[in-house]
C-alpha cells in the first residue's frame, strides 16, 4: 500500500521580511518557509528606490540579512550595498582616470566593514597623482568611519548626494590633487559585528541570496 504524499508547499508558512529600524522597518517582501530557522542568514536584495520611492536612488542596491524571526516577521540587519554595474560603467570614460580604493574599517560602535570607494577624474592623471588620491581616500575614510556609528556610516555611504556624505568628503580632498568628475562609495560589506566577547563574523550561516517582490 502506497503512503499518502505530503504536500510540502502546503506545510510552508509565509513570513514578512522587514528592514532594520533605521529604514523604518519597511516591509521588504514576503517569503515562505516550513521552518523559521531556515530563514536565518538569507540575504534580501532591494534598491534604495524601493524604500524611498525616489528614482534618483534606483542605481543603489541594498542587501539585508535575516538575523531573527519572531512570529510571522523576519527581522534583518544591513549587510552591505553596491551600485549597479551599468551605472558604474556609465561613469567610466576614455581619456579620464578611475581610481579605486578598498579599505577595511571599524565604526566607533564596533562594526567592521569593507568599503570600496572610487574617484573618476576629468582627464587622465599621472600615476603619482593616482597614488596621492588613493592615499587621501584611505586617510579620510579610516578617520571618518572611526568616529561614526554604523547607522551614521550607512547614511553617509548610500546618500552620496547629501551634504557631508563620505563621497563628498573624499571629493573635497581629492580635487585638491587633481580635478575630479565624480566620487562614489561603490560597494560596502559588513564583515564583523560587536559580540559579548569581542568582534564576531557578520555572516550567520552560508547565506542564500534572493530577491523579493
Amino acid at each position: 500500500m502506497s503512503r499518502p504524499v505530503r504536500d510540502k508547499w502546503k506545510m510552508k508558512k509565509w513570513y514578512t521580511i522587514v528592514a532594520p529600524p533605521m529604514f523604518g522597518e519597511a516591509v521588504l517582501g514576503t517569503t515562505p518557509a516550513d521552518d523559521p530557522d531556515k530563514l536565518i542568514g538569507r540575504v534580501i536584495e532591494v534598491t534604495l528606490f524601493d524604500l524611498t520611492g525616489d528614482l534618483a536612488y534606483a542605481h543603489i542596491k541594498l542587501y539585508f540579512q535575516v538575523v531573527k524571526v519572531e512570529g510571522e516577521k523576519a527581522y534583518t540587519r544591513f549587510k552591505g550595498h553596491e551600485l549597479l554595474r551599468d551605472y558604474v560603467r556609465s561613469l567610466t570614460r576614455r581619456k579620464s582616470s578611475k581610481i579605486t580604493g578598498i579599505f577595511n574599517v571599524w565604526t566607533k560602535d564596533g562594526y567592521g566593514l569593507r568599503l570600496t570607494c572610487t574617484v573618476w577624474t576629468k582627464f587622465k592623471c599621472k600615476t603619482s597623482q593616482k597614488v596621492a588620491i588613493r592615499k587621501s581616500m584611505s586617510d579620510i575614510v579610516v578617520k571618518t568611519v572611526s568616529g561614526k556609528t554604523l547607522e551614521e556610516l550607512i547614511n553617509m555611504m548610500i546618500y552620496g548626494d547629501k551634504e557631508g556624505s563620505l563621497a563628498q568628503l573624499i571629493d573635497n580632498v581629492a580635487r585638491k590633487i587633481y580635478p575630479t568628475r565624480k566620487v562614489e562609495v561603490t560597494k560596502s560589506k559588513l564583515l564583523w559585528i560587536p559580540g559579548p566577547s569581542g568582534p564576531e563574523r557578520a555572516v550567520v550561516v552560508s547565506p542564500v541570496q534572493f530577491k523579493v517582490t
